[in-house]
């Protein structure tokens, strides 16, 4: 086994793979003395990693299966969510990594490649664990549904599976709240909606239409309403960009104009800006590229 780094976006297995192969390796017994893990929650600075880490690191990997089964002269130390850990801390993984390799095997867990330093990626096999296809998706959450007896339309499955973006985590979360507040009744496309945080196609149709209009006071009110009903603009302009790429309406430039505004605006709202600002900026400018034309 070689040293590991797991990437990718959350909720696709990364951890759940890594410490499953590890029972497998270890069996139950010897899987507590010979793995370490350290997640993002812990103390993970270059003073854990020079003590901690090294300590496990340099002892000797001993005792065998209770069941008979071979098992691998190593231990694992699985470093979760290794790319919030400092360069500094990351640095002094180098030696470690090298110096032990004979007992100890790293697996570092990242969501972004690029945050982790060159010389610790170069010592490591790459997997990229890339989001859940849909049908795995659905499959699964048929089967928690069957297991739990939760009563719920197949076209809500589909749903939970588009609002989640390949995350089974957040999907099975989403199950469970919706579980919860349905309290034994079937669960539909609506409730996930509502429980997603995720805007109704029809608020958008609303708005590009508001936009096509060309009146300023109509595109103000149907913000204004957007903003009271609680809607986050970050998610608005998630949707807005997939409804104005996947539709014919647009011509390449509008498209091009639009999606240059959204991703404009999706800073400025990370950086902290007034959303109801931003949402009129961006209406303002798809109200322009829209009435231009006509």
């Amino acid at each position: 086994l070689p040293n590991l780094l797991f990437y990718g976006p959350p909720g696709t297995g990364k951890t759940s793979t890594i410490l499953a192969a590890a029972r497998e390796l270890f069996g139950p017994d010897l899987f507590r003395q010979r793995v370490l893990e350290l997640n993002a929650s812990d103390e993970r600075g270059i003073q854990v990693i020079r003590e901690k880490v090294k300590a496990f690191a340099q002892l000797t990997a001993s005792g065998s299966r209770s069941d008979g089964k071979m098992c691998p002269p190593f231990k694992i130390v699985i470093l979760d969510e290794a790319d919030s850990m400092t360069s500094a801390a990351q640095a002094a993984l180098r030696r470690t990594m090298e110096k032990e390799s004979k007992t100890t095997r790293f697996c570092l867990i990242c969501n972004y490649i690029s945050r982790i330093i060159e010389p610790l990626t170069s010592r490591c096999s790459k997997f990229r664990f890339k989001p859940l296809s849909d049908s795995v998706q659905q499959q699964r959450l048929l089967d928690v549904s069957e297991k739990e007896h939760v009563k719920i339309s197949n076209e809500a499955v589909s749903y939970l599976v588009k609002v989640s973006e390949g995350d089974l985590r957040k999907a099975i979360t989403f199950l469970q709240s919706a579980t919860r507040l349905m309290g034994g009744k079937e669960i539909t496309e609506k409730i996930i909606t509502e429980i997603a945080g995720v805007i109704p196609k029809e608020t958008i149709d609303e708005l590009l239409l508001g936009c096509q209009s060309g009146s300023f006071e109509k595109l103000e009110t149907l913000a204004k309403n957007l903003i009271n009903e609680g809607f986050a603009v970050a998610q608005l302009v998630n949707q807005l960009h997939d409804a104005v790429v996947e539709s014919e309406d647009y011509s390449d430039k509008q498209k091009s104009a639009i999606v240059e505004k959204l991703a404009e605006v999706d800073k400025c709202l990370a950086d902290g800006a007034d959303e109801f600002l931003q949402l009129m900026s961006l209406c303002a400018l798809v109200m322009q590229q829209l009435t231009q034309n006509t």
